[in-house]
């Protein structure tokens, strides 16, 4: 498979002309600069690991990320490569339970606040400022590699990540 002298694109060996920028193709000049052809890229094997770079700490990290962590943290649950790792399953736990008490805040605290709510009282986005303040401070936990178990949802997870 030959590439484009001109732009790198893919062209085939017998074309004379680039598909993609039309600059001419073939064997260059003797004396002239060779151009830099890049390499094909690896076949891509449907077998392997799409998480076999990942990393623990990042896979710990991605499971605290406010609004969409849960769908990391049921990747790492259901990742084969995590499966006996109790530190990085105890973080997804622990991040779904975060998402929960969100959850909770959006559907039960919120419609309460408003139906009973007073001036200049919002109790659901006091709540929603805290669990954005735990997210990041888990984030930050998470990135210096220590498991740090909040209250309540912290045991919770414990007790999630070593059951099997």
């Amino acid at each position: 498979m030959a590439f484009c002298t001109q732009c790198g694109q893919r062209a085939g060996d017998a074309d004379q002309f680039c598909s993609n920028c039309g600059a001419r193709q073939g064997a260059p000049e003797p004396g002239a600069a060779r151009p830099f052809t890049p390499p094909p890229p690896p076949p891509y094997n449907s077998g392997q690991d799409p998480l076999a770079n990942v990393s623990p700490r990042t896979a710990a990290i991605c499971c605290y990320i406010p609004t969409v962590g849960w769908i990391a943290a049921v990747v790492v649950l259901a990742a084969r490569r995590f499966k006996t790792d109790t530190v990085v399953r105890f973080h997804a736990f622990q991040g779904l339970y975060l998402f929960a008490a969100w959850l909770m805040v959006q559907w039960v605290v919120r419609p309460m606040s408003l139906a009973f709510s007073y001036p200049g009282m919002h109790l659901d986005r006091i709540l929603e400022g805290l669990l954005l303040a735990v997210s990041i401070f888990m984030i930050i936990k998470a990135s210096r590699d220590e498991a740090y178990v909040l209250p309540v949802i912290g045991e919770l997870a414990q007790r999630s990540s070593v059951e099997q």
